[in-house]
This record gives structure tokens, sequence and C-alpha cells, in this order.
């Protein structure tokens, strides 16, 4: 059985530079899809269901492949916060968040080509910010850093100065889950150097 191409199906700088770090080489090949909750939907079940449409979204044809799609969500007291309309908005999330407990879910879909299977899996990682003045909030809103990301901050940037502590993945944090991406990764022989079995 050939070995499948790895496609990252986001945008998300911050996810293909975790594929590199982890020595992958892979193409990126983003979907479009509409990104609504659906009434009463949990957190948790609005981001696996976006991750799998994102992997169903992609069109292929060609040779193997295991398409990789993910959804990150930023939620507190059941409100979900997706990425700030504008720097008001950010302030206003921020303000959700500063000096609290917040969770971050990122749901993992993987497609496999041609099979066209899909399986699914959630990372919910804990993270407290500490306590942030009007003027902090502002200062950190002005960077900009936040605006494209769920929750208006970077825990890979500027916002780790703010991030007291995490309960459970880094990487799920920043958006990819990479201790779930793992095994799959294994299965598929998609490491760049095969780990030996039983060492």
């Amino acid at each position: 059985m050939p070995t499948p191409a790895l496609v990252l199906v986001s945008a998300s700088p911050r996810r293909a530079h975790l594929l590199r770090l982890a020595g992958l080489d892979f193409t990126v090949r983003p979907s479009e899809i509409e990104e609504a909750r659906l009434p009463g939907e949990p957190p948790g079940v609005m981001a696996e269901r976006l991750a799998v449409l994102k992997a169903r979204a992609l069109p292929h044809s060609g040779p193997p492949a295991l398409a990789i799609a993910a959804d990150t969500i930023v939620t507190i007291d059941d409100v979900v916060l997706g990425k700030p309309l504008d720097p008001g908005d950010a302030r206003r999330m921020l303000g959700l968040l500063a000096g609290r407990t917040h969770e971050v879910i990122t749901a993992l879909a993987l497609r496999t080509l041609p099979e066209d299977t899909i399986m699914s899996e959630r990372s919910r990682s804990r993270v407290t910010f500490a306590p942030m003045s009007g003027d902090e909030i502002d200062w950190y809103v002005r960077t900009r850093e936040g605006m494209d990301k769920a929750g208006a901050y970077a825990l890979q940037g500027i916002g780790a100065l703010f991030v007291q502590s995490i309960e459970g993945s880094y990487t799920n944090v920043i958006g990819l889950p990479l201790e779930r991406l793992y095994p799959h990764l294994r299965r598929f022989g998609l490491l760049p150097s095969s780990p030996v079995s039983g060492a």
C-alpha cells in the first residue's frame, strides 16, 4: 500500500508551523464552509462537526492522501468566542477571559482518500488568564496579534504574557493537538523516520 500524501485542509499558518516542526511534508489546501453554531449545540460538538465539514469539502482526484482538517473553539460560560470582528469585539473577548479560566477545544477530522473514510476526535485544554487592566487589554488589542484568532489572543506570541497556566495539550491551544495526530501519522507511515517498535 503506497504511503499517502499529507494534506492540511487549513489556511492557518500556526497549524502549518506545527506540522513543519514535526518534520512533516504536506500541501496546504484550505476549504471554505459556513462556521455558524447551531441552536443549542455544545461547543465540542460544534468543533467536531465543523472539522468534519472542512475535511469533506476538500475536492479530491489523484493519488492516495490523508487530509487533516481541524477546528478550534474558545469557550467560557458556554459562550463560544470566535475570531473578533473588530478591535471592540477583541476587547470584549479579552475582558471575558481576563483573570479567569476558559476552555480551548480543537477537533481533528482525518479523511483518507480515495477510500473516503473519515474519523474525528477532540482535544480539550483549560487555560487560565492573569487579571488584565483596561490599559493592558487596549495595548494587546493594538498589537493586532489576536485579530485572526479564536478568543482574540495567541498563546505562541505576545498573548503568552497573560497566560498563567495551561491544563492539557499546549499544541491543542495553538490549534492542532499533535499528540492526538501522532498515532494516525504513525499508522499511515507518514512520520519522517518511523520509531522502532517496542523501543
